[in-house]
């Protein structure tokens, strides 16, 4: 019996050609809710970004990829990235082109305005950071950033990053965040704190930061359009978001 169901936000909730949530997910979330599954967002936004769900209202929240994680109002997981990679990457940007956004417990900045920056605003309608260095910041936890390069620079850059894993979902930007974090730890985080197993549980997700999450629920759906390698993790292959996805999975697996 589900009891507890994870949804990633951007490429799953919310479409990435329209921005809005479809009628179909929207009625399947109050499916859901009068089956008492609790319901919680999983994803890479940080909670102060979160502005595209309109109105809908959720148990909890799981953000910057398993970095932050909160129930109920009440924050029960906190995992910044160490200080030593900070020192590093600080060092890093300051002899690099490279492009960052810098994301505190409430915050988002970014080290440049730049072409690329609003290019990765528009693709997800994301807020308009701050810009500031990591000098001005220094001291305050940092929970995860988002690089502005191509895979072609994954291995020079996570070389400067070892206490770090990079979680690639777009061909022109990655996640950044501590080695020992991913979604799947914050599904962990919670599933333990209501008492819950792990095969009790749904995930939606369609990126491949969205890999941990999927192999630890009990039951994993890949949105329409994923990649192989998540669409390799999944249970089951739904259609993308616009293709009334959610709807169709939850109806596919009887559990409304």
């Amino acid at each position: 019996m589900i009891k507890a169901a994870f949804f990633d936000i951007d490429g799953t909730l919310v479409s990435l050609e329209t921005h809005r949530i479809p009628q179909s997910a929207h009625r399947a979330l109050e499916l859901l809710r009068q089956k008492g599954v609790r319901l919680f967002i999983c994803s890479g936004r940080p909670y102060c970004a979160i502005d595209n769900l309109e109105g809908e209202k959720f148990d909890g929240f799981i953000t910057v990829n398993g970095g932050i994680c909160s129930i109920d109002g009440k924050t029960i997981l906190k995992r910044p990235i160490p200080q030593s990679d900070m020192d590093s990457w600080n060092s890093f940007l300051k002899n690099s082109s490279t492009d960052c956004f810098f994301i505190t417990e409430d915050r988002v900045y970014m080290n440049r305005r730049s072409k690329a920056a609003e290019s990765f605003i528009d693709l997800l309608h994301f807020i308009t950071p701050k810009v500031a260095g990591l000098d001005e910041l220094s001291g305050t936890p940092i929970y995860q950033m988002v690089g502005l390069f191509t895979e072609e620079y994954d291995s020079e850059i996570i070389q400067a990053l070892p206490g770090c894993r990079m979680t690639r979902w777009h061909p022109t930007f990655s996640d950044i965040i501590p080695a020992d974090s991913d979604k799947s730890h914050g599904m962990r985080a919670i599933l333990d704190y209501l008492g819950i197993g792990a095969d009790e549980c749904i995930a939606f997700g369609d990126g491949t930061n969205d890999l941990g999450m999927l192999r630890y629920a009990g039951t994993s759906v890949a949105m329409g359009g994923c990649c192989r390698e998540v669409a390799q993790a999944s249970d089951y292959i739904t259609g993308s978001p616009d293709e009334d996805g959610i709807l169709n999975a939850l109806k596919h697996y009887s559990i409304i």
